[in-house]
């Protein structure tokens, strides 16, 4: 999978997003995420799926975590290896089959606002992935726009790629169905610099 939305738009999404998070909510989840993943006997490396420039795989790494960043934009990948030389950053999607993740062990998986630009129907296998390559109790972190119908999956406009909002139930239905238990999520309403919902879901391997 490639994203050359992503590619053409990089260096603007650099400068867009300077930084990991826009609200002290997102920074927040993944402390608590890391928090778990920290306190829990899985071993190996954090998966940061979509990692885009790497900013998410910085924070998880100044947290004593080995972080390895996944991303199918070539160009984002320029720029997160410029700015953080010392993480490792891989190319690839949330299926996890590049030949240079197929004999990584992995302790947990965080995926922020990139399963969202994966259509529906692939979701289910990726996370049949993820649940193939961690122990149970190992923790996962979510987090994309949301909708409010139950049970709704949404296309939505977003500015680069084609992209989907799940309603936080029917996300935690699809953990399940992959073999994850959900642990505690986060809802954060529209505002001024966010158009829909957005959910933080964390679960653990079953």
């Amino acid at each position: 999978m490639d994203q050359p939305g992503y590619d053409a738009l990089a260096n603007l999404y650099a400068e867009t997003f300077p930084g990991p998070y826009l609200t002290p909510l997102e920074r927040h989840a993944v402390a608590a995420f890391a928090d778990l993943v920290i306190e829990s006997d899985c071993t190996g490396v954090v998966l940061d799926v979509g990692c885009g420039t790497g900013h998410v795989a910085a924070d998880l790494s100044e947290r004593g975590l080995d972080v390895l960043g996944i991303d199918p934009s070539v160009e984002m990948l320029g720029i997160a290896r410029r700015n953080y030389p010392l993480i490792r950053f891989v190319h690839g999607d949330a299926h996890l089959d590049g030949p240079e993740l197929a004999d990584v062990p992995v302790r947990a998986v965080v995926a922020r606002f990139s399963l969202i630009h994966l259509p529906p129907v692939e979701v289910s296998a990726a996370l049949q992935h993820w649940a193939g390559r961690l122990v149970p109790g190992a923790p996962v972190l979510v987090a994309g726009q949301s909708t409010d119908v139950a049970g709704d999956v949404a296309e939505f406009d977003h500015a680069v790629a084609p992209a989907w909002r799940w309603h936080p139930d029917r996300l935690a239905e699809a953990l399940a169905e992959a073999g994850f238990d959900e642990v505690w999520r986060t809802i954060s309403r529209p505002d001024a610099d966010h158009r829909f919902p957005e959910v933080h879901m964390v679960a653990r391997r079953r």
